[in-house]
């Protein structure tokens, strides 16, 4: 284990610390004597980071109970034990309930019970330890991805509200197409209809509606296709085209704007004279 062992030791009599002392002379523990509770509180705010607290149960001054009842309060996470020669089934219940004490150790002790007592509290110290700070993990984390998730909520409003913006542009800007006397009709860089407003389809003399995606050779009076063949050639080109029994004005540009690239056309009535 990378963090070092500390036990903290408190009995009155000095031969029983002593005794502790021999059992784990062989571990590599750091332990800490006291003999009282008062000194065992003072040892346990001087020194960070014990994890084992053993107490006798009967001391003058402070009670085993009493003492590890406020190393309780004041460490919590330290595993607590007691040591006791005295066989009260009370005062066991008592010292547990009031120390929330993991082990009772009945005076005199087996050594190698001893150790391996020990070595399951520190096994228990380090699995909580180990869950506290997965727990401190688990909230920093959460909090990341709630400030995560407001942010991308945040530009998720941000981006629909500009998306619902630009749609409205778009669609005011259909509409002016839609509503012009003009007749409009563009044509991309594959020969297909792109747009055809209201009124280039009425020039056009369809029925409907040009369908947008459709061939220009299906989709458009033929005159209107030899017109857009010349203006293919050139930068951009106009004349009268005759659709059924109208002539009409046509003018025709190339149109490059971005990656977009395709032929816009505009339709009027002309005059047959012109």
């Amino acid at each position: 284990m990378a963090e070092k062992i500390k036990i903290l030791c408190v009995d009155d009599e000095k031969n029983v610390l002593r005794a502790l002392q021999r059992v784990f002379l062989d571990e590599d523990y750091e332990l800490f004597a006291a003999l009282s509770g008062p000194e065992g509180l003072e040892i346990l705010e001087a020194e960070d980071g014990i994890q084992v607290v053993i107490s006798d149960y009967r001391m003058p001054e402070m009670t085993g109970v009493d003492f590890l009842h406020e190393v309780c309060r004041r460490r919590p996470d330290t595993v607590r034990i007691v040591l006791s020669g005295y066989a009260d089934t009370a005062a066991v219940v008592d010292a547990i309930n009031q120390g929330q004490i993991y082990k009772f150790i009945p005076k005199p002790w087996n050594d190698d019970e001893l150790r391996v007592t020990i070595a399951n509290a520190l096994e228990l110290y380090f699995l909580h330890a180990r869950n506290r700070q997965l727990m401190a993990e688990l909230r920093d984390s959460n909090e990341e991805l709630r400030l995560m998730n407001d942010n991308l909520e945040h530009l998720v409003n941000e981006r629909t509200a500009e998306l619902v913006f630009r749609n409205r542009v778009l669609t005011g800007a259909q509409n002016m197409l839609h509503a012009l006397p003009l007749g409009v009709v563009g044509i991309d860089r594959d020969d297909q209809v792109a747009y055809c407003n209201q009124q280039g389809c009425t020039l056009c003399d369809t029925v409907d509606f040009v369908a947008m995606g459709s061939d220009r050779h299906d989709a458009l009076p033929a005159a209107l296709n030899d017109f857009i063949d010349v203006l293919r050639g050139r930068e951009q080109h106009e004349g009268l085209v005759v659709i059924g029994d109208e002539t009409l004005h046509v003018k025709g540009v190339h149109m490059v704007y971005g990656e977009q690239q395709g032929l816009i056309l505009t339709l009027d009535r002309g005059n047959e004279n012109e």
